[in-house]
């Protein structure tokens, strides 16, 4: 059985990854291991959930999750990547970095997916997700996304002429996600003067970056005082955005890329962990 650390390194290599995609997913993990190592737990995933593949071997996928402490205000923080082969003869590959806060504070959650398909194209979604309503809360919305001006990363992106909006088919994502939420579809097409390796390099990897180091010193590491009727709100508020994100997102895709043991197997023992 692998030990705990060569199970991390296997996941920390990112295989199937590009480059660029690798330098930026090691760099914002490290950071957050440099931040926040003191207030997390070690990995207790079960080896064939850290590491798992379909029967056919045309699907492969890594998880690594680190729980908070109890004295820590970290629920837990996710990292992961998927690799599956298209009949098509390209493959998909699906690099991504989820952070979750506890009830003791009202501060966002962080987002951050890459998804990719052929190498002229990629789709980033890059959020600091609400946890509050923000008609209801208008403070909250000054407070993370109006002082702050987050917004002006994502105007920088949208000002790059291979960047267009990304509509995710769910309508859920949609719903959850903040004012400043970047989702976008970077599609170089034939241009030989412009590649995604470039922009994710020099564009998307310095917006994630800015942006994660915000979340892990205004959200991650700042307290809030919460009251006791709060927390039971977010808590619950909490339970069902996780649980919702596995049935729309994870619980419709697992079983037709890893097959339904699998899929089975890895998503009962996340469901425990998002419900804890």
């Amino acid at each position: 059985m692998d030990s705990g650390d060569s199970l991390r390194a296997k996941f920390m290599e990112f295989p199937y990854a590009s480059t660029q995609q690798r330098n930026l997913m090691v760099e914002l993990l490290s950071s957050v291991e440099t931040r926040l190592g003191p207030s997390l737990q070690s990995c207790t995933l079960p080896p064939d959930v850290q590491h798992f593949r379909n029967p056919t071997d045309t699907a492969h996928a890594s998880l690594h999750l680190r729980s908070g402490l109890p004295s820590s205000q970290i629920d837990f923080i996710l990292g992961g990547w998927i690799h599956c082969k298209l009949p098509s003869g390209g493959a998909l590959n699906i690099t991504s970095l989820s952070a979750y806060l506890k009830s003791s504070t009202d501060a966002p959650h962080f987002l951050l997916e890459l998804i990719q398909s052929n190498p002229k194209s990629l789709v980033l979604i890059l959020d600091l997700t609400p946890r509050k309503d923000l008609i209801l809360y208008p403070d909250y919305l000054k407070t993370y996304y109006e002082d702050t001006q987050l917004d002006k990363h994502r105007q920088r992106l949208h000002m790059l002429p291979e960047v267009k909006p990304y509509f995710s088919p769910s309508l859920y994502i949609r719903a959850v996600v903040s004012p400043i939420a970047i989702l976008v579809n970077i599609d170089v097409g034939d241009e030989e003067e412009a590649n995604v390796e470039e922009i994710i390099r020099d564009h998307v990897g310095p917006v994630a970056k800015e942006l994660l180091q915000f979340w892990l010193e205004e959200c991650a590491c700042l307290e809030r005082g919460v009251g006791e009727s709060e927390k039971g709100c977010l808590a619950g508020r909490d339970r069902i955005m996780k649980n919702k994100t596995i049935e729309v997102d994870l619980g419709s895709s697992f079983p037709r890329l890893f097959g339904g043991e699998v899929a089975d197997r890895v998503l009962g023992v996340l469901k425990e962990y998002y419900n804890t």
